[in-house]
C-alpha cells in the first residue's frame, strides 16, 4: 500500500513538473524582441533640392498661379528639408508615366539594400528566417515583393510569407501584430519585417489641392527589422515588447474616406486628404489611448485620473470645471520615457504632443525626423527610433511607445522596453550632430517668394 502511495505521488509530482515546464516553456517563448533594424538610406543623387523641386512642379502644365501659391504654403508649412530623397522615376522627368520596372527598382533598392545590412549586422543567414512579411501600400506586384525576396536569398521552401497591402502609415505595427500572433504557437522562430512605401507609380499630375498634399509630404525610405521569440537571443536584442493596440474606426464613413486613394474630376488617380482627417485621427487616437492606458501607465496614475475624473462629475461648478480642463489628462510620461510619434506632418506630431502633454524634447525626434527624412509612410517610426538611439538617448529600462495613424482610418500603438543601452548611429551616422539644427526655416520662401506676391 505504502509503495502504490509513493508511486502515484511521485507520478502526480511529475505530472505537475511537465506542466508547470510546459507552462514556463510557452511563456518564456511568447516574448517578442526586436534583434535590430536598418532604415534605408537612398543615394545623394535622389535627394529633392529646392531647385529640383520647382523644376517637378515646373512640368505639370496644369498648375495656375494660385496651384503655385498653394504648393509654396504646403511646402513651407510642411516642416521638410532638403536632404529628402525620391524616386529616379520622378527626379528625370517620367512622373506622369513610370514604367513598371521603375516601380520594381525602386523597392527593390530599398528591400535589398536594408536586408543585406541586417543579415550582416545581426549574422543571421537568410536561410534560418522562418517568417518573412513585407508591407507596402500602394505597389502589388505579381509575384509578391515577398516572393521576390525569396528568390533573391534563397530561402527554405517552408519559409512562411505575408505581402501586406494598403495598409498605409500604420502598417509597422500591423506587421508586428501578425508576426507576434505567430510566435505564440511556434517556438524560437526568425521573423523578418520589411516596410516601405513606393512613391514612382502614385506621384498625382493634376490638379485637386486635396491629392497634391502627397506630393509635399511623402519621401522614399523604409526599413527592415528582425523579430524572434527565442529566449536564447534575448541577450543580442534591443528591445522587448510588451503590449500592442490597434484601434480602427473605419465603419465610419467619413473616417473611411478621409484618406483614400481615388480619382479626381479629369480620371487621374492621387491619394485624397480630406478635411475630415483631423477629426477622424483624434477619434481613432482615442479610441487605442483608451486601451492603451491601462497596459502603459502605474496604477497610482490611473487611479488619479479616476479622482479627478469623479470630481468633476460630482461639482459641476465652473469652478471644478475649470480644475479638470487643465489637470484630468492623462501623464502618459509616467509610465514611457520615449514617444516615436508617426511623421504625418509637423502639425500632426505637435497636435499629438499637445494631447499627450509631451515636451519640445519629446516631439524632437519626431520633428527631425520629418526634416531630415520627410513622411516615410510606415517606415517613419524606425527613423525616429534611429534618432532616438543615433543621439544615445535610449537606455536600459527605459520604455519606448511608438503611435502611428493609417488610412482606413486607423490609429495602432506599441509600447517596448529597451533591453540595453544602445548607441548605433545608423543612417543618422553622417548626419546626427547637426540635429537639432538652430532653424527649420524652409528655404523655398525665400527662393520664391514671388510665387507669394504674384
Amino acid at each position: 500500500m505504502d509503495l502504490l502511495w509513493t508511486i502515484s505521488t511521485a507520478l502526480l509530482l511529475c505530472s505537475l513538473l511537465s506542466i508547470l515546464w510546459k507552462e514556463s516553456d510557452r511563456r518564456r517563448n511568447r516574448n517578442c524582441y526586436l534583434l535590430d533594424f536598418v532604415c534605408y538610406k537612398p543615394s545623394d543623387d535622389r535627394k529633392l533640392s529646392t531647385e529640383l523641386c520647382s523644376d517637378i512642379i515646373a512640368r505639370n502644365k496644369r498648375l495656375s498661379v494660385p496651384d503655385y501659391k498653394f504648393l509654396l504654403k504646403a511646402v513651407v508649412n510642411s516642416g521638410i528639408s532638403e536632404e529628402t530623397y525620391g524616386p529616379r522615376s520622378i527626379i528625370e522627368g517620367r512622373e506622369e508615366c513610370p514604367t513598371h520596372d521603375d516601380c520594381v527598382d525602386e523597392v527593390d533598392d530599398c528591400m535589398y539594400r536594408t536586408l543585406d545590412q541586417l543579415f550582416l549586422r545581426t549574422g543571421v543567414s537568410p536561410i534560418d528566417v522562418d517568417v518573412l512579411v513585407v508591407n507596402v501600400s500602394m505597389f502589388a506586384p505579381s509575384p509578391s515583393l515577398t516572393s521576390r525576396i525569396v528568390n533573391r536569398y534563397s530561402m527554405r521552401e517552408d519559409v512562411k510569407t505575408f505581402s501586406l497591402a494598403g495598409m498605409g502609415c500604420s502598417a509597422s505595427p500591423i506587421a508586428i501584430d501578425l508576426v507576434n500572433n505567430i510566435f505564440k504557437t511556434r517556438k524560437r522562430t526568425l521573423a523578418v519585417v520589411v516596410t516601405s512605401e513606393s512613391i514612382a507609380p502614385n506621384w498625382y499630375c493634376g490638379t485637386d489641392k486635396s491629392m497634391m498634399l502627397g506630393n509635399c509630404l511623402f519621401r522614399s525610405g523604409g526599413c527592415s527589422f528582425m523579430l524572434t521569440n527565442d529566449p536564447s537571443l534575448r541577450h543580442r536584442a534591443k528591445m522587448s515588447l510588451k503590449c500592442l493596440v490597434r484601434a480602427h474606426i473605419g465603419a465610419d464613413d467619413d473616417a473611411y474616406s478621409c484618406a483614400i486613394q481615388k480619382e479626381d474630376d479629369e480620371g487621374r488617380v492621387g491619394f485624397h486628404l480630406s478635411k475630415s482627417l483631423p477629426k477622424a485621427a483624434v477619434r481613432a487616437f482615442a479610441e487605442n489611448l483608451q486601451r492603451l492606458a491601462p497596459k502603459v501607465l502605474p496604477v497610482g496614475e490611473l487611479a488619479l485620473y479616476a479622482v479627478r475624473g469623479l470630481r468633476h462629475r460630482l461639482w459641476r461648478s465652473k469652478e471644478a470645471k475649470t480644475d479638470a480642463a487643465t489637470a484630468a489628462r492623462v501623464n502618459f510620461k509616467s509610465g514611457v520615457d520615449h514617444f516615436c510619434l508617426h511623421t504625418g506632418g509637423a502639425a500632426v506630431i505637435d497636435a499629438v504632443g499637445r494631447a499627450l502633454g509631451l515636451a519640445k524634447y519629446d516631439v524632437e525626434p519626431a520633428r527631425m525626423t520629418l526634416h531630415r527624412w520627410g513622411n516615410t509612410s510606415a517606415s517613419s517610426l524606425w527613423y525616429v527610433l534611429g534618432y532616438m538611439e543615433a543621439k544615445k538617448r535610449l537606455r536600459r529600462k527605459d520604455r519606448v511607445l511608438m503611435l502611428s495613424f493609417g488610412a482606413g482610418f486607423k490609429c495602432n500603438s506599441c509600447l517596448w522596453e529597451v533591453l540595453r543601452d544602445l548607441n548605433d548611429g545608423g543612417a543618422w551616422e553622417d548626419c546626427i550632430r547637426a540635429y537639432p539644427p538652430q532653424t527649420l526655416v524652409n528655404p523655398f520662401m525665400e527662393k520664391f517668394r514671388w510665387v507669394k506676391e504674384a
